[in-house]
């Protein structure tokens, strides 16, 4: 199957990365390289682009797409490890860095992947295919209170214990294995008259197999502290709870002191380490709704170094 993907507010990005045509800039989430190629574009011979992704099919639909680049360095990568990823390459501060967190539009459509509810396809949901843990280990596996947990968390699922309960009562039968599967259980477990119910249950399971909201707000931390004075870190998210992880974050960063407000001194010595661009997040413009439907959830947060 092509990779296909519809890069998101892609000129929103450029403009707030502010680029510098010889810095040293890093996307953390390649895809098939549609923002990487924008950011090139601006870069000169002396700019340089490192480039991450943890799916291996993606890697090799950039290097296609950005065959005409000798400046752009291929890393298959977690983005969880860009601090050893810099680190070997000897690279100690970078101009700019973006996130585009999510599932692509190729992992959406390829039945294979797992990752939909609209295609029959094995429960896998890994953005890593190397990686271990699948959605059909986790839900055939996870204990009751277990898959509870992280419907109601990581999908916000207020049928999380009904859905928990009748998959057991399934599995014990017959193994759940399918993306069919999955959602007719769910759709049977709760009363609605919402079109896709499933939607957060499948969000649930993706972010538990990816760990997902874990590396999100380690990465962050790390990404900061490369960034060079007034460098700049663009952030896309997809659904509330990674808005949330990014805002907070970018809130925390941008504090100098955070002691407690019962404290008459402050004695964290704690120094903020950046300034919020954007005090609410950019979203797609109605040109772009038009163009790709699936921007319609997404939202951009600029924080820059200090």
């Amino acid at each position: 199957m092509e990779f296909n993907h519809i890069s998101v507010l892609a000129d929103e990005v450029i403009e707030n990365l502010n680029i510098n045509p010889d810095g040293i800039y890093v996307d953390l989430t390649l895809g098939k390289g549609g923002h990487s190629k924008r950011i090139l574009e601006k870069l000169s011979e002396n700019g340089r682009l490192i480039a991450l992704d943890q799916d291996q099919d993606a890697l090799n639909a950039a290097k296609k797409n950005l065959s005409d680049y000798p400046n752009v360095t291929f890393i298959k990568s977690n983005f969880e490890d860009i601090d050893k990823v810099l680190d070997q390459l000897e690279i100690s501060k970078i101009d700019g860095a973006l996130m585009d967190i999510g599932v692509s539009s190729y992992q959406i459509d390829n039945a294979q992947r797992g990752f939909s509810y609209m295609h029959d396809g094995p429960l896998d949901m890994r953005m890593d295919a190397n990686n271990e843990l699948t959605a059909e280990k986790i839900v055939n596996g996870y204990s009751l209170d277990e898959l509870q947990e992280i419907f109601s968390k990581y999908g916000e699922e207020r049928f999380s214990k009904t859905i928990a309960r009748n998959i057991v009562e399934t599995r014990n039968k017959q193994r759940i294995d399918t993306t069919f599967k999955l959602r007719d259980l769910v759709n049977k477990s709760v009363k609605t008259k919402e079109v896709h119910p499933e939607k957060r249950v499948f969000q649930a399971l993706r972010i538990e197999v990816n760990r997902e909201l874990e590396v999100l707000e380690k990465t962050l931390q790390k990404v900061i502290d490369y960034l060079n004075k007034d460098a700049r870190l663009c952030v896309i998210s997809f659904h509330s709870l990674e808005d949330r992880i990014v805002k907070n974050t970018f809130k925390e960063l941008e504090k100098d002191c955070i002691c407690p407000p019962d404290l008459p001194v402050c004695v964290c010595n704690h120094k903020a380490k950046v300034k919020i661009i954007t005090k609410k997040p950019i979203t797609a413009s109605k040109k772009e709704l038009k163009e790709n439907s699936r921007a319609k959830s997404a939202k951009l947060r600029v924080c820059k170094r200090i």
